[in-house]
């Protein structure tokens, strides 16, 4: 790589299906927080591989660290990241040889985001549904991930805390008798597995979309799930309308199943960079009928607050937060000294370009 050194700094990265963030992490002395030196956003598409998007964010900076902590969409198995929506293979022990690095440490990308969240890093994310709980973080933490597939993390509160990585967005999808079983029964063979990745997520909304218009009888003239977005909320095609209300509806029911699974008594996070800007789409969407429709759950769920997150940093500050809590702090700090440690790097990240 370069020749260079930061012995005080370490890289920290989110890595999705489009952009991959990076960060450089750097301390003044050993028990000082790290302060982000830069923050880069990359297209993943862009590049051969994920060791040139580091390459090329060192060589740029002129510093060598020698730890990346990568959060990352998907699972380890075997020391490479199982993921079918990654631009390319993503192998630890190859980017460790390969960019000359002492450390590489892996963590699921809503794992970090769950991470962040749960320490109060999102506390400015937007209210959907306000807490109706005297205490709205006195219980575990869902945060809910749709975007080039669909990731689900559970925070849970304790000295330490800890974060669940999960796979529950290739859990069975769940459809309503009428409309939602005629969208699945074009996309879905019969007596086959249906996740709630093939409609939560960017290509799902474009499958929805795809569906109604065999449904309706009429051809699919939006090629993209930001063009079915942009359409929907700019009023202009009814059937992009109708797509992304049954995308959030399924939102809704599938945020309740997690809910109530994990007792999220601290509330969900619906973090994506898509769904950001559809706020007003999503307040006058099912959404939130559909989250609080489960029978006699009804006034556990009411309880609950619900909030979007334009996450943007927050996957790169939480797994900075991960590698300095568990690899850096080396348990020095307990409680309120902890979570203030964790949460500075939400007033020093700048934004995303």
């Amino acid at each position: 790589m370069l020749a260079n050194n930061c012995d005080d700094s370490f890289l920290a990265a989110d890595i999705g299906g489009t952009h991959a963030r990076l960060a450089l992490m750097t301390r003044g002395s050993a028990r000082q927080q790290p302060r982000v030196s830069a923050y880069r956003v990359y297209r993943c598409a862009d590049h051969p591989h994920l060791e040139d998007i580091v390459r090329s964010f060192c060589q740029e900076l002129d510093a060598q660290p020698r730890e990346l902590v990568m959060a990352c969409a998907g699972y380890m198995h075997a020391g490479s990241v199982i993921n079918k929506n990654l631009a390319w293979p993503v192998l630890l022990q190859h980017l460790k040889e390969r960019l000359a690095l002492h450390h590489v440490w892996f963590l699921n990308d809503l794992q970090a985001l769950a991470y962040a969240v749960g320490h109060g890093a999102a506390a400015s994310a937007t209210v959907l549904k306000a807490p109706m709980a005297r205490e709205a973080h006195a219980g575990p933490v869902i945060v809910v991930g749709p975007g080039t597939g669909l990731g689900a993390a559970v925070w849970l509160p304790g000295q330490p805390s800890r974060v669940i990585a999960t796979e529950a967005g290739h859990t069975q999808l769940a459809a309503r008798v009428g409309r939602e079983q005629q969208v699945l029964a074009h996309f879905a063979q019969p007596d086959s597995h249906v996740s709630h990745e093939m409609v939560l997520s960017g290509p799902g909304l474009h499958r929805i979309y795809t569906a109604l218009c065999a449904i309706h009888d009429r051809y699919p003239s939006l090629h993209e799930p930001s063009a079915v977005t942009a359409a929907a909320l700019e009023g202009r095609d009814p059937i992009a309308h109708e797509a992304l209300t049954l995308f959030c509806g399924w939102l809704g029911s599938f945020a309740a199943d997690l809910a109530m699974l994990y007792g999220a008594t601290g509330g969900i996070y619906l973090a994506g960079g898509f769904l950001f800007p559809m706020i007003d789409f999503l307040r006058t969407s099912p959404l939130i009928e559909r989250f609080l429709d489960k029978g006699v759950m009804r006034p556990f769920l009411h309880k609950l607050p619900i909030r979007v997150l334009d996450h943007g940093h927050y996957g790169v500050m939480g797994a900075a937060g991960w590698h300095w809590d568990m690899h850096v702090d080396n348990g020095a700090r307990t409680g309120d000294e902890r979570k203030a440690c964790i949460a500075f790097s939400d007033a020093v990240f700048p934004p995303d370009r």
